[in-house]
């Protein structure tokens, strides 16, 4: 029980974060997230509400990454696992990981209820705490845009969640 209103507490302390740093941060800021290990950065502006993990009914004959829906505070939202839309596990988080994991529904700007399975919540992260490193881009895709470093030497890929969002592969969910 403890865990749970510690969880909450951790959620509404990032929400008014996020908020705080819309209104009054200028420059780039993100939700920082980790996905099988990687650890991955979504532009404020786009990521919407973040949930708890509900309920996920599945829907047959899409891909393994397609967890299913999700009734989302009365919305119905279809559920990605994204470490699985991005290869980096072949499977469901099951047992204590996906009691860590969360949902991060997209922003309802870019007009898709969708929300993204992550394994762990890390805060939120700003340009200015950063150094792009970018290496070699030319295998990612485009929705992956810059890859950045901290300050202790731990690289996150920025995901650009409205390319994301209109990418065909991501929109092809029959499996």
């Amino acid at each position: 029980m403890a865990n749970k209103e510690a969880l909450r507490e951790l959620q509404n302390r990032l929400a008014a974060r996020m908020q705080a740093v819309r209104t009054e941060q200028p420059g780039q800021s993100w939700l920082a997230v980790d996905c099988a290990g990687q650890g991955v950065l979504f532009p404020l502006q786009q990521a919407g509400e973040i949930f708890d993990l509900a309920a996920v009914v599945p829907v047959p004959h899409t891909h393994s990454w397609m967890m299913g829906v999700s009734n989302l505070r009365g919305g119905l939202y279809a559920v990605v696992d994204l470490a699985g839309f991005l290869g980096l596990r072949t499977h469901a988080p099951e047992g204590a990981a996906r009691e860590q994991g969360r949902l991060v529904a997209l922003n309802a700007a870019l007009g898709m209820n969708c929300a993204l399975l992550v394994d762990r919540l890390d805060g939120l992260r700003h340009a200015a705490d950063m150094v792009r490193d970018d290496g070699d881009s030319s295998q990612r895709p485009s929705f992956a845009a810059h890859r950045w470093a901290d300050a202790r030497g731990k690289v996150w890929q920025e995901i650009g969640l409205a390319e994301l969002a209109g990418q065909q592969q991501f929109l092809g969910i029959a499996g």
